[in-house]
């Protein structure tokens, strides 16, 4: 097989776009394969907070281009392509995508995680019916309304902050007794007059026929069951990892994501892994661009000497 890039990143996430810059800047030729509009998840979250040098922080619609055009600028190529596949070849990887193969001396898996589903009914159906999964895009559509959050973590609480900025009324639902994440999203939740809790339950159905009208929830302690009013619902109940198809090259942890040394090398010579697809992301902005830059260093060492280890 001829080769087409030395690197080749799977993923235009902020894990990607760093690892492309790095990878460009580095001298080696790059490709980054986006499989859609660069940027990811956080290209749609209104305040990325927590990213030195942003001390307010700053929007994932503003970030991530940013980091895109430096990337651009380095050098480093993009395709939109979908990833239909990867295998090893000798030393060569070889990635099958929406437009055709290509081949790479170093692959960095940088495909990330996509939001879970509640698996309720009325959640397919009403999708984009006031079902949602970005508060920054349809906040503004729902002044003087009712929005209700699932999920008790990091993304519930920023998605509730941004949401009570225009709607009238929050309202999160979370199966724990107390929210998950960082301090200072607890207490921007807490201090938000606009917000109310309802913890120890779980959302069972959404309701509404042409519209969202609300949720049917189920109490985990009583098992009673009532209906809160709602416009709009936004679940944030975790992440499910994009890592399947590199399966059989190495061998995913529990959780279904990539196992990495602290290198973001994989057991598999001349494949890392960045960002949230890798075991034990702290799932942070500011990790995945780390991550990025590490992966890319390291293949750029390997394709220097050769040399291959893990932890």
């Amino acid at each position: 097989m001829s080769v087409d890039y030395d690197v080749v990143i799977v993923g235009g996430g902020m894990a990607g776009l760093s690892a492309g810059l790095t990878s460009a800047r580095l001298g080696r030729s790059t490709m980054i394969v986006t499989g859609g509009v660069p940027g990811g998840q956080l290209v749609s979250i209104e305040k990325i907070e927590g990213a030195p040098g942003f001390p307010e922080g700053a929007p994932g619609y503003d970030l991530c281009p940013a980091t895109q055009e430096q990337a651009d600028a380095a050098g480093a190529a993009f395709s939109m392509a979908r990833c239909e596949g990867l295998r090893k070849d000798g030393d060569l990887w070889s990635l099958a995508t929406s437009e055709g193969e290509i081949v790479a001396r170093g692959i960095i898996v940088a495909t990330g995680t996509d939001l879970a589903k509640l698996g309720v009914p009325g959640e397919e159906g009403l999708f984009g019916k006031g079902v949602s999964h970005c508060a920054s895009c349809d906040a503004p559509l729902l002044r003087g309304k009712t929005a209700l959050v699932v999920g008790g973590g990091d993304s519930a609480m920023q998605e509730a902050l941004t949401l009570a900025a225009h709607v009238a009324k929050v309202v999160i639902v979370a199966r724990g007794d107390d929210f998950a994440g960082q301090a200072a999203y607890r207490d921007g939740v807490r201090a938000e007059r606009k917000i109310e809790a309802r913890f120890g339950a779980v959302v069972e159905e959404i309701l509404g026929a042409n519209a969202v009208i609300g949720v049917r929830v189920r109490d985990l302690a009583s098992h009673a069951q009532s209906e809160i009013a709602a416009d709009a619902v936004f679940a944030y109940v975790g992440l499910t990892p994009n890592a399947a198809f590199v399966g059989d090259l190495v061998a995913l942890d529990a959780t279904g994501r990539i196992p990495v040394d602290a290198a973001m090398r994989t057991q598999a010579r001349g494949l890392c892994a960045a960002g949230n697809v890798r075991a034990g992301s702290p799932h942070r902005a500011a990790g995945a661009m780390g991550d990025g830059a590490t992966a890319a260093t390291a293949l750029d060492r390997y394709l220097s000497t050769g040399e291959w280890r893990t932890a």
